[in-house]
């Protein structure tokens, strides 16, 4: 029923549903025969079904090196996450993993599901990356070496002041920005951008990720994954994991608020990035990412939900954001849009409502000296449309029939 309530509430998102429906299944025939290709673009898109369909649209070599790259980092933090590994076995392997996609024969199994199954078949992973051009190889094994060295390095050490926050969110994920800066600039289509840029790209993605993902990581077994400050977190309560308990919603909220309010610091470095991408589909596979991230963190702002379960955009403003994100244009608009949203939630007396709000109007500015808001489909403005309920149902009886009840995105990292 929650499927047929939102078809309903939002009738205009059929169409891009469908459109996104039709697209993923295009992308999963795309897979090629080769069989160490073909279980690379296999397992991509059972591990993350939004970047496999992102990356179709690369050209062939620059595909293939971003879907290696992705799987490589994605095993790497296999690894990081699976806490039933014991910490002196760990460090090892995350040191030397850089070392490990050169052997065709290597593999350890970790994980759990597709997860597992990456990790004890990576030997087609190696294979397929050591058919790789050299530039790309060298770009891979650059960005593995120093993301592994830095998971090793958080292993034994807890993410206490936002310093720490920040170098940990470098090493899990400024680091992918960089690497995809890297192999942007290999194929030849874009300058390479100032690792600053690539590094805010990175972090404002897995910020939200950490932010929306408190409670599966507090809840971790058999031990919980505790990426939140202590520098914020402190400042509401002794452990983090008293956010999570009912006694403790206001203060729950209030370092929540702050949490996002640090997030939104990478924004305009962001946007900087993505306005001085040339090719469009290296533009689109690196904005609509950023767009679910600033429509994520809307969602999560003032939201107890986050302590209570997940919280996530529904499919059909996902696939919205898809079929809209094609040029700068879209990008100002969809973060305009979202950061309006935003500070319509932001509480006067919330103990970090000034520095929210004005981190905001930075953003609104920026957007608005962009010149272009008026070329966009607002997100949060409701079209005027002829549907009708029963219309909505019709639609909805067609989704089912297409299979699109299924949820056809993953993450958004």
């Amino acid at each position: 029923m929650g499927s047929l309530g939102a078809l309903v509430k939002h009738p205009d998102d059929f169409y891009p549903l469908l459109k996104l429906k039709m697209a993923s299944r295009h992308a999963e025939r795309q897979i090629p025969s080769e069989p160490h290709w073909a279980f690379c673009f296999s397992m991509l898109h059972k591990v993350s079904r939004s970047f496999a369909l992102v990356i179709q649209q690369l050209d062939t070599e620059l595909k293939n090196a971003v879907c290696i790259f992705y799987l490589v980092l994605r095993a790497l933090d296999t690894v990081e996450d699976d806490t039933s590994v014991a910490t002196d076995i760990k460090v090892p392997i995350l040191e030397e993993f850089y070392r490990h996609i050169y052997d065709r024969d290597w593999h350890f199994s970790c994980g759990t599901k597709n997860y597992k199954v990456l990790m004890d078949e990576f030997h087609h992973v190696s294979t397929a990356f050591l058919e790789l051009e050299k530039g790309y190889q060298e770009a891979i094994e650059d960005i593995t070496k120093r993301m592994g060295a830095g998971m090793a390095k958080f292993i034994c050490k807890e993410v206490e002041t936002v310093g720490d926050y920040d170098e940990y969110c470098h090493y899990v994920a400024g680091l992918v920005g960089l690497g995809l800066s890297k192999l942007f600039h290999a194929c030849g289509t874009e300058d390479l951008a100032p690792d600053t840029l690539s590094n805010s790209m990175g972090l404002f993605l897995q910020k939200t990720n950490i932010i929306r993902d408190y409670l599966e990581d507090i809840n971790e077994i058999p031990k919980s994954r505790m990426f939140w400050p202590r520098q914020i977190w402190g400042k509401y309560v002794n452990k983090l994991e008293d956010l999570k308990y009912e006694e403790n919603s206001v203060k729950a909220v209030q370092c929540l608020n702050d949490m996002v309010t640090n997030a939104l610091i990478h924004v305009d470095d962001c946007l900087k990035y993505m306005s001085a991408l040339r090719d469009p589909a290296i533009f689109r596979f690196c904005a609509i990412p950023q767009v679910m991230a600033i429509g994520t963190l809307a969602l999560c702002y003032n939201n107890i939900e986050v302590f209570r379960g997940v919280v996530k955009m529904r499919r059909g403003l996902t696939a919205k954001v898809i079929d809209r994100t094609n040029t700068m244009a879209d990008v100002y608009g969809a973060f305009y849009d979202f950061c309006c949203m935003l500070k319509a939630k932001v509480d006067k007396n919330d103990p970090c409502a000034q520095k929210t709000s004005s981190r905001l109007d930075s953003i609104l500015k920026t957007c608005r000296d962009s010149g272009v808001l008026n070329e966009r489909k607002s997100y949060i403005i409701p079209n005027q449309t002829n549907y009708t309920p029963l219309l909505a149902v019709l639609l909805f009886i067609l989704l089912a029939i297409t299979w699109l009840i299924e949820d056809p995105m993953g993450q958004i990292n």
